[in-house]
């Protein structure tokens, strides 16, 4: 049966900041809609965009900015400008707390628990509101509502939260899976780093990783790829460290100019804080390129195999370096581990992923 769809989010695949939550949400709903579902995705409007529009069968409605979408969406809601058979309110750290609103069903999706990346984003007070609204309003509003999460690691933190797991589907991330033929791996060391630019993907540990990294590979060159706010500190740092003709800054790319990059890298690096999957993993090991991460980072100890498909680190800029120097400096390691990131990122399709939220939807529906 057909579903009327409302999926809330802060901001859509085309905004200047999204990222692989926006990847994950646009693939969901592009792929109902092509089911015959009928989806509305309410989002925040940036310059440039539209305020309504339709693509590939998904209806945008773009209202508000960073902070007012929330308060928009509610009175959107109330107004009953959506007539909806299930909202799904996607908690980027704050909820939107549609259940106040609403008797019908709604499914909280949760990338990840924000408790590490509040005081790194906001100061003093305004983190401290910012964690409560996650970790005890949220999961009081959100008490009697299914939640989903992208990997273990989000459902064993927000069981933490007091959310018990029987009430968390794990729904994973998918793959694009692109093939690139006759692109070949740089003659020299490299390193990608993809995702946006602020402090809490912590960019900077993966410049001063080059930094050290220089001694033993001195042809090492390390791109990254994304924008952001923190991107005039991170130009800064690298004129400090004399990085300047190693560093490159290659700014907002295309789909197909990121899978290149990732294609053509002999190493990803991924010093982030906290990761609920860590979509850019799985699509750099579609081409045989190996990923460095936190091992506490949350999901990324769901997306690596570590020693397999890549390294964990303890946290640490030193840990972070020699993960990154063991895979630089050992070719058969590095090319093993390739042939093994691949093989596990065919392992997850958007398809699924469709198949698991259009049953999920539709089991929630009929409750």
């Amino acid at each position: 049966m057909p579903l009327r769809l409302l999926l809330l989010n802060w901001r859509d695949l085309q905004h200047p900041e999204a990222g692989g939550a926006e990847k994950y949400l646009v693939e969901i709903a592009e792929g109902l809609a092509a089911r015959g579902h009928d989806v509305t995705f309410r989002t925040s409007w940036y310059p440039g965009s539209l305020h309504n529009e339709t693509v590939n069968g998904v209806h945008y409605v773009r209202r508000g900015g960073k902070y007012t979408i929330y308060p928009r969406a509610l009175a959107a809601q109330l107004g009953r400008r959506h007539r909806a058979d299930i909202v799904v309110d996607v908690q980027n750290g704050v909820p939107y707390l549609t259940p106040l609103i609403r008797r019908g069903p709604v499914v909280n999706l949760v990338h990840h628990v924000h408790r590490e990346q509040w005081p790194v984003i906001f100061p003093g007070r305004v983190a401290s509101v910012g964690w409560w609204l996650e970790s005890r309003l949220a999961p009081r509003i959100y008490r009697r509502q299914q939640y989903v999460a992208v990997s273990d690691a989000t459902r064993r933190e927000l069981g933490g939260l007091g959310i018990t797991p029987e009430r968390v589907d794990i729904i994973h991330n998918g793959t694009d899976l692109v093939s690139l033929d006759g692109i070949e791996k740089t003659a020299h060391p490299s390193i990608v780093v993809l995702g946006r630019l602020v402090p809490q993907k912590r960019v900077d540990l993966a410049i001063e990783a080059t930094g050290r990294l220089r001694e033993i590979f001195p042809d090492l060159t390390l791109t990254i790829a994304g924008t952001g706010w923190w991107e005039p500190q991170l130009r800064d740092l690298v004129e400090e460290l004399d990085l300047v003709d190693r560093v490159h800054f290659a700014g907002h790319v295309s789909q197909e100019e990121k899978h290149q990059l990732l294609a053509r890298s002999w190493v990803q690096a991924l010093p982030s804080l906290k990761e609920g999957w860590g979509l850019v993993i799985v699509e750099a090991g579609i081409h045989g390129t190996p990923t460095v991460a936190f091992r506490e980072a949350g999901g990324t100890a769901d997306a690596i195999r570590d020693g397999e498909t890549g390294i964990l680190t303890d946290e640490g800029l030193e840990a972070f370096t020699e993960g990154l120097a063991s895979l630089l400096g050992d070719d058969a390691l590095r090319h093993d581990m390739g042939t093994q990131a691949a093989e596990w990122a065919r392992r997850f399709s958007w398809g699924q992923a469709i198949d698991r939220w259009e049953e999920l939807l539709s089991r929630a529906v009929r409750r």
